[in-house]
């Protein structure tokens, strides 16, 4: 009996699966028994639009059909259509081929991480109301947002998979994923199954959030003994290209078409020169401009100035600041002192306060004796500067004002009123959104120093925001954390939260709460007295508020320029363009 000889360090191995030919050869007509047992015209609606299985159709024309089926506000999306080139043409005023690649993951070959990623659990959705909360994770990461009830009935059926990443520190849902399985969802006979809508929370997800979220439902579908797993990226996502590629993603030659409506403009349509120098508060007003077919000209991309025009007629915008708002109007939100007069006389609460300069400081010694603790501030500027938070004797009040002095002449020193820190964003005379901005604050893990949080946690807002907040390493950090009671090189447990930072400004690292849905009718009222008392058409009120769900506040200062960026997923850009140009209002 002879036997075959064994090469050394070679091992055999399981075979592998023929690899699918009906999607990765578009140019190619399947067979008959190849397509035996699969669904034809298949089209499966995931809430925020509908995927169109491309290669279940026998007629491109049908497609065509499909797509001008689309709703309004929807993306719907054509993967694997046979000559997607063909396709396009029969609508070229309608259709186009989407810039993205489409990458597959052999299932077969994929093999799992030899260690958990720390910080984050990946389980399934157990409830509607967390097909709300990964809403507010596509908003913020400007993805069409889905119909909850469609997405809930979905989830149902095993056709599809809707996954949640969890902080396990926080047990707050940071990330997204959907699956769908192709074989249940049309007798797909490759076995086949995609990913879409990966998203995750780019502020307060733990690192490898993502690569959670893929590995888990890759690992779902190698247990149904599904062939390959794919996605569509689109072409100049580095960062996600990078993590498919190190996950064992491999490009093929499938494609997508999509529609040409105002959602995909950026996708068909030639950008203004110029757009990917704004920054994130202009380009969220470029981006509706230019789904409603509103001219954009950068006018000066590094201050965030654009010139808006339709129909004739042209409006300059800096951020939200508009030709709309008026010299006065600004001037009265500028200095602090004049807001304070005019809040007064509206009916607005205001702090008690007193105005310091260098040499002066005996009305603020003599209010911080009356109410305890201070805040002392510039009596102009903007972005935290110069501002201290929490004074409580004679020689910390010096100090603030000196520091406030470095930025303007006069000082304004004011009772520190007990309270959150509120933003409420006004336009044209009507609440749009309203925040909890919290100051910066770092969340132990039980293995790195408060520095080394700091640092990390200061790279993930600058992300999240595309530089504009970042957590400074300073002498007043070090003072705020030896406030709390921690050294610079401690390393907090697991868990532990220390406040980094006394303001609550986004440029040195805050964060914000959208709780728009809870603002007290007492202090939304408050805001639009606010807003017409100033004569301002877009504002941010700063209030101090001791509870949220009652009405008792304290106004702060208004911001002629708000962030509208912050304030996603409220609508904040989309009413900053109906005012400028309510002629494009979406109905």
């Amino acid at each position: 009996m002879t036997t075959t000889p064994r090469v050394a360090g070679r091992r055999r191995r399981t075979a592998v699966p023929e690899a699918p030919t009906i999607t990765s050869r578009s140019w190619q007509q399947p067979s008959e028994h190849q397509l035996q047992g699969m669904g034809s015209d298949v089209v499966l609606d995931l809430g925020w639009g509908r995927l169109i299985f491309g290669q279940t159709f026998g007629d491109l024309r049908r497609i065509v059909d499909e797509f001008r089926a689309e709703e309004a506000g929807e993306r719907d999306i054509c993967i694997y259509p046979r000559d997607p080139h063909v396709l396009v043409g029969l609508a070229p005023d309608e259709l186009f081929i989407d810039p993205s690649y489409t990458y597959r993951l052999d299932l077969h070959r994929y093999r799992p991480r030899s260690e958990l990623i720390r910080g984050v659990f990946v389980r399934t959705v157990t409830s509607e109301v967390e097909m709300e909360l990964i809403n507010d994770i596509y908003a913020l990461n400007g993805m069409v947002v889905g119909d909850t009830d469609v997405m809930w009935r979905n989830h149902r059926t095993r056709t599809f998979t809707y996954l949640v990443a969890e902080d396990r520190r926080t047990g707050k849902i940071v990330g997204s994923v959907t699956g769908v399985d192709h074989e249940l969802a049309f007798g797909d006979p490759e076995g086949g199954t995609s990913l879409w809508s990966l998203a995750v929370h780019a502020q307060d997800a733990p690192p490898g959030t993502g690569e959670a979220l893929v590995r888990v439902l890759a690992e779902r579908y190698v247990g149904r003994g599904r062939s390959y797993l794919d996605l569509s990226v689109i072409h100049d996502n580095g960062a996600a290209i990078a993590l498919y590629r190190k996950l064992g993603f491999t490009r093929v030659a499938a494609v997508c078409v999509k529609r040409k409506n105002p959602i995909n403009t950026s996708l068909y349509a030639a950008r203004p020169p110029g757009l990917d120098g704004l920054n994130v508060y202009s380009r969220i007003i470029a981006d509706e401009a230019l789904r409603r077919g509103i001219r954009v000209e950068v006018t000066d991309a590094e201050s965030g100035e654009m010139r808006l025009s339709i129909g004739g007629r042209t409006v300059l915008t800096l951020e939200s600041l508009s030709e709309f708002t008026t010299a006065v109007a600004m001037s009265r939100c500028d200095d602090k002192r004049v807001t304070r007069r005019i809040m007064e006389r509206a009916g607005v609460r205001v702090a008690r306060g007193v105005v310091a300069c260098e040499g002066d400081l005996a009305a603020a010694r003599a209010l911080l004796g009356d109410v305890g603790q201070v805040v002392v501030k510039p009596a102009r500027g903007e972005q935290g500067r110069g501002i201290t938070v929490g004074v409580i004797d004679d020689a910390g009040l010096a100090r603030a004002v000196d520091a406030a002095l470095q930025f303007c002449p006069d000082v304004l020193v004011e009772e520190l009123a007990p309270g959150e820190d509120l933003r409420v964003i006004v336009i044209d005379r009507k609440v749009v959104a309203a925040a909890v901005r919290r100051p910066a604050e770092i969340l132990g893990d039980g293995r790195h120093t408060v520095t080394e949080l700091i640092r990390t946690t200061s790279v993930r807002r600058e992300r999240a925001t595309d530089g504009e907040s970042r957590i400074p390493l300073d002498d007043t950090t070090a003072e705020v954390v030896a406030e709390a009671g921690w050294a610079m090189d401690d390393v907090p447990p697991n868990g532990q939260r220390i406040r980094v930072r006394w303001t609550a400004n986004l440029h040195t690292g805050g964060t914000i709460e959208d709780v728009t849905s809870r603002l007290h009718p007492d202090i939304a009222d408050a805001a639009v007295r606010a807003a017409a008392a100033l004569g301002i058409p877009v504002t941010g009120l700063d209030f101090l508020v001791p509870d949220l769900d009652a009405g008792d506040h304290v106004f702060i200062e208004a911001n002629e320029r708000p962030g509208l960026a912050n304030h996603e997923p409220q609508p904040v850009a989309e009413r900053f363009v109906d005012l400028l140009f309510p002629e494009t209002r979406l109905r």
